[in-house]
């Protein structure tokens, strides 16, 4: 029985490898080895405490930190597999040449021959880390309420200590925690977030940053004032004359300002006083402009909503002893015998005109300029075209003593007015060529 069995042994064993080598054929045909490669698989680090722990920092260089793999396994394997089932490690305790790492590939659950990463290793920087501190600068964005303007704006703390990898450190420029304001009508605490620039404005990523506020943050204190329209007023006392002469008129614009601040200090401002020294218009003898800084003369509790627009213009106007001076808009020109057939398109340059009336002082002083008649005729203007023409300037009775003592004339364009028949016309005249060219 014994010898049976262990006889033909050789051929046993031979019918034994066939059979496992057509097993392999059969296999191998049915379900051949394939490769296939997945990318973007991130890589992991692990054990970054090697570095960080001697107050290190490292940066992944070059894109390293995704890879492709490759993989080589069955081909109902392959099948089974997606990126989501590859891991790619790289371990820190493994670093080379202080700037390469290798990556190590493993897919749990399967079995697979090989699987490669391209590139093999991650690039890494390592360097020293750094601190330093830096103020907080504020930008807003949006519009506050109508009514209101932006009073200080301050973070809360004004200084942030930055960590980070040396070279990143040394690139920071300035630190901006920006906060959006539209819409705000009260004083408000607003949480900030922390941005990074260096010197040429570039944002820089705080990826690799961390400051002490951690979770706490930064805010960013935002103080409204509200606004009020003043009025202006000169004391003008210390404005004087030359011999010779008088004092006219003496105007300033703007005649109100725009302030800021607190709502009881507004309510309780009534004007804003220029005091007569700072106006140092003296023995003048022609019509004379100073510009007045109001800055120093506005409430400390106050500001200019308008920055820039910190001055008035102060103008004095003077006649002669015996003269008074009006500016008369030639708006108010009365018009006689203008041709049917013509319009008036404009007056010159548009400027008033500066007119003297000479006569008794009782007179003159009760002498205002309404109560002057400024008219012109254009009976000899009978087309088209620029015309300088005289003004008559006629007094009324009760300054009979006074007469006009400046000849004033005034540049007129006339054009020619263009009626309804002429509108027909040329509407028939545009009908036609569109026929014409539609034709």
């Amino acid at each position: 029985m014994k010898k049976s069995l262990t006889n033909n042994i050789g051929l046993k064993l031979l019918a034994f490898i066939f059979a496992f080598m057509l097993w392999l054929l059969v296999v191998n045909i049915d379900d051949p080895v394939d490769t296939k490669t997945f990318d973007d698989i991130p890589v992991s680090i692990e054990y970054t405490e090697v570095v960080t722990q001697d107050q290190r920092s490292y940066q992944v260089l070059d894109g390293t930190d995704t890879v492709s793999v490759t993989v080589s396994a069955t081909r109902s394997v392959l099948e089974k597999i997606s990126a989501e089932n590859i891991v790619a490690t790289a371990d820190m305790r493994e670093l080379y040449l202080e700037s390469q790492i290798p990556i190590e590939i493993t897919i749990p659950g399967y079995e697979f021959e090989t699987a490669t990463a391209s590139p093999r290793n991650v690039q890494v920087k390592i360097e020293q880390n750094k601190s330093d501190t830096f103020p907080i600068t504020v930008t807003t964005t949006g519009t506050v309420r109508d009514g209101y303007v932006l009073g200080n704006v301050q973070a809360d703390p004004e200084r942030v200590t930055v960590n980070g990898p040396e070279s990143v450190i040394d690139q920071i420029s300035k630190v901006v925690a920006e906060v959006n304001v539209s819409g705000l009508s009260s004083d408000s605490s607003i949480d900030a977030v922390l941005t990074y620039y260096d010197e040429d404005n570039n944002e820089i990523s705080a990826e690799q940053l961390a400051n002490n506020l951690g979770a706490t943050g930064v805010k960013v204190n935002v103080t409204l004032y509200h606004t009020a329209r003043i009025p202006v007023t000169v004391d003008t006392s210390e404005v004087t004359a030359a011999d010779g002469y008088s004092i006219s008129e003496v105007t300033w614009t703007p005649e109100e300002i725009q302030l800021a601040g607190e709502e009881e200090v507004l309510d309780a401002l009534e004007e804003i006083r220029i005091p007569a020294d700072a106006i140092d218009i003296t023995s003048i003898s022609q019509r004379t402009e100073k510009t007045v800084d109001i800055t120093p003369y506005l409430p400390e509790e106050t500001r200019l909503v308008d920055e820039n627009g910190n001055n008035i213009l102060v103008t004095a106007r003077v006649a002669k002893e015996g003269t008074k001076s009006f500016d008369i808009p030639v708006g108010s020109i009365t018009v006689n015998n203008l041709d049917d057939d013509l319009t008036i398109s404009g007056y010159g340059s548009g400027d008033d005109l500066e007119v003297h009336i000479g006569g008794p002082q009782a007179q003159l002083d009760s002498l205002e300029l309404g109560d002057l008649s400024v008219s012109i005729d254009l009976k000899s203007c009978t087309k088209a075209g620029e015309y300088e023409v005289p003004v008559t300037i006629t007094l009324p009775s009760d300054a009979s003593g006074c007469s006009v003592e400046t000849s004033v004339t005034v540049k007129v364009t006339l054009e020619q007015r263009t009626t309804a028949a002429d509108n027909n016309s040329n509407s028939a005249e545009e009908d036609t060529d569109n026929e014409s060219s539609g034709g």
